[in-house]
């Protein structure tokens, strides 16, 4: 390293030669800085004040606006004095303290920049859902932390290299340190980017209906740790992020339509053409009941009845509408099931007792199909 007080001593001297003999060139150099100064400046001020003309929006000018706005008076200066220090004939050592601020103040003002732009685009991200709000605002202090911290971390290294210094080792103990912290905050960390990935990604939102893990429920509330989760039976279910975003997430609120099947079998002692009338019958219902008819028909014999299938939509998204118009089509199934005649299947056992002769006994021998006597 250099000799901090030798050098200061060369500055001084070498400044002292420069005022006595070039002051008509520094007059020049001063006037046309200050007019580049005052002209960042009215840039600057031209930045703030879009902003405030148009508080709230989150546009990409309001945002170039905010990081215009916080341009520093440091880097103005020193923009100034790197773009006239040739007029004024300036002595190299002073030249070289000019340009290594100047240096420092671009990578310094660079990450204040970049922080802002990176920090609106964040905000423009998720402005457009309200329901979202709180949960970015509890956010943003973290955010805005390590993203200061990740900025002005190589903002530092830079300029220390700029400088002449060896960041290698500066380099590994900040890679080290970051995988410590990592490691201890793992859990934390996992859940704030599985938060950060639901309000960017937008799988769901607050008051839709999703299907989790065999649990059907509204999202109430989505929070940084936890996405809290109100079952259809009434139970509020709190879930971790991470373990939300773990498994297959169905959101019911966004589906146009619900299909819904059903499954139907009636008695073996179904004639054949009252079979063939059955998907007729269950269109015409489903039809009547403002609903969409997919299809309906036979889909095997099982161990005590012939089954048929129905499938149908319902035109909504809404979990109660859907609800009630599965509980109508289902009763108007039954009352017409009725009135045709047409038996459910149940399962059912016969029991057939016998003389110790082998004459029949039960059911009587005249009996048709047989006498039920029990029933599982």
């Amino acid at each position: 390293m250099p000799d901090i007080g030798a050098s200061i001593q060369r500055l001084t001297v070498d400044g002292s030669q420069w005022l006595t003999t070039h002051y008509v060139e520094l007059i020049f150099a001063a006037v046309i800085g200050t007019a580049i100064f005052f002209a960042l400046g009215a840039i600057k001020r031209l930045g703030a004040r879009y902003v405030r003309n148009n508080h709230g929006l989150t546009g990409y000018r309001t945002i170039i606006g905010t990081a215009i706005a916080r341009t520093s008076k440091f880097f103005m200066l020193m923009v100034s004095a790197e773009l006239v220090v040739n007029f004024a004939s300036a002595p190299s050592s002073f030249d070289r303290v000019v340009h290594v601020l100047f240096t420092i103040s671009v990578v310094i003002q660079v990450a204040i920049w970049l922080r802002e732009v990176i920090l609106g685009l964040i905000v423009r991200r998720t402005s457009r859902d309200p329901d979202q709000h709180e949960t970015l605002e509890n956010a943003m202090t973290l955010i805005r932390l390590l993203v200061t911290f990740v900025l002005f971390a190589i903002a530092a290294i830079m300029i220390l290299d700029n400088l002449g210094v060896d960041v290698t080792g500066l380099i590994a103990g900040l890679g080290v340190g970051g995988i410590a912290i990592g490691l201890a905050a793992q859990g934390i960390f996992s859940d704030l980017f599985a938060a950060l990935s639901i309000i960017f990604d937008k799988p769901f939102r607050r008051g839709e209906t999703i299907s989790y893990d065999n649990t059907v429920g509204t999202i109430e509330k989505i929070g940084l740790k936890s996405t809290r989760l109100r079952a259809i039976t009434g139970e509020e279910i709190i879930i971790s992020n991470t373990n939300l975003l773990d498994k297959e997430i169905v959101n019911m609120t966004r589906l146009a339509r619900r299909r819904t099947r059903f499954g139907i079998g009636v008695i073996y002692q179904t004639q054949p053409g009252e079979a063939r009338r059955i998907p007729a019958l269950l269109k015409k219902i489903v039809e009547d009941n403002d609903a969409v008819f997919v299809r309906c028909g036979f889909v095997g014999f099982g161990d005590s009845s012939i089954n048929f299938e129905l499938d149908f939509d319902i035109m909504s998204s809404d979990y109660d509408v859907v609800y009630q118009g599965r509980h109508i089509i289902g009763l108007a199934i039954l009352q017409a099931f009725n009135e045709e005649g047409l038996e459910f299947a149940y399962p059912t056992q016969t029991t057939f007792t016998a003389a110790p002769d082998g004459e029949m006994i039960l059911p009587y021998p005249e009996g048709g199909f047989g006498t039920v006597v029990s029933k599982d």
